[in-house]
């Protein structure tokens, strides 16, 4: 049985990759599901053949704030249902949360916030962390297998980032930030990719201004966790660093059984 691979990309506004040939991409790479994050678009903005790509069946959560946030996702198999947000307004407003319910797991794709504008912004994130942990907790107390796909926009660990020392002050990198990864952890979730790799120099994310990504200076901050129920079914994770369009590479998983 051919394994299901699902692939998440923020694609720093999904109408910029579509021109520079995000279907051809999709079509190629031809992944089971598809979470895209930061897609800074609004439905009337979007080509037709982008809005409901052939063999895909898509869902959008748009952001109210038009060119900001905004998440999707595309996928083979119709969902048993689909969700848009946790039930906060303060941040389902800035549409952040897809929930996708399959028969085997329920998949989360979600943009976490990021704190670098500011402190209003970094305590705003941080409370996004809290709710959106309780919020994953009460859909395994339900009996949910969860898979949460997204730039969760923290390197947890020294390894996870190419200048950890020069970013000890910088949001993404804090302590605080850190510690809610390892919260996370400490509940259980699994950190796929890590799983099979356990190296350095793996980033998911380059600064565009200082053509950071030729040499490799990055950031992982995009993540897919796994409830430890999903381990047993966990094949593979990877990084596609070579897949350009916007300054965060894709990455995914592929499950068995």
């Amino acid at each position: 049985m051919r394994p299901m691979k699902l692939i998440s990309w923020n694609v720093n506004g999904v109408r910029a990759v579509h021109r520079k040939g995000l279907l051809d991409w999709l079509a190629a790479e031809s992944p089971d599901v598809l979470g895209l994050q930061e897609i800074k678009a609004q439905e009337d903005q979007l080509d037709p053949a982008l809005l409901q790509p052939l063999d895909y069946h898509a869902y959008w959560n748009w952001g109210e704030r038009k060119g900001y946030s905004g998440v999707a996702v595309l996928t083979k198999q119709p969902p048993i249902s689909v969700r848009m947000g946790i039930g906060v307004e303060r941040f389902d407003s800035e549409g952040r949360v897809i929930l996708a319910e399959y028969p085997t797991f329920t998949l989360l794709n979600v943009y976490f916030p990021n704190g670098q504008s500011g402190a209003d912004r970094l305590l705003y994130k941080l409370d996004f962390y809290d709710r959106f942990l309780d919020f994953m907790e009460g859909l395994r107390a339900q009996g949910q297998r969860l898979i949460c796909c997204g730039d969760y926009n923290t390197a947890h660990t020294e390894i996870d980032l190419a200048r950890p020392k020069e970013n000890e002050k910088t949001s993404g990198f804090l302590p605080v930030e850190r510690a809610w990864m390892d919260k996370l952890e400490a509940r259980g979730y699994v950190d796929s990719f890590r799983v099979f790799n356990k190296d350095g120099g793996n980033y998911t994310y380059w600064d565009m201004k200082s053509r950071a990504r030729a040499r490799n200076v990055g950031w992982r901050i995009d993540y897919f966790y796994i409830s430890p129920d999903l381990l047993p079914s966990l094949a593979r994770a990877f990084i596609l660093p070579e897949v350009e369009g916007s300054d965060h590479c894709p990455l995914g998983i592929e499950l068995v059984g």
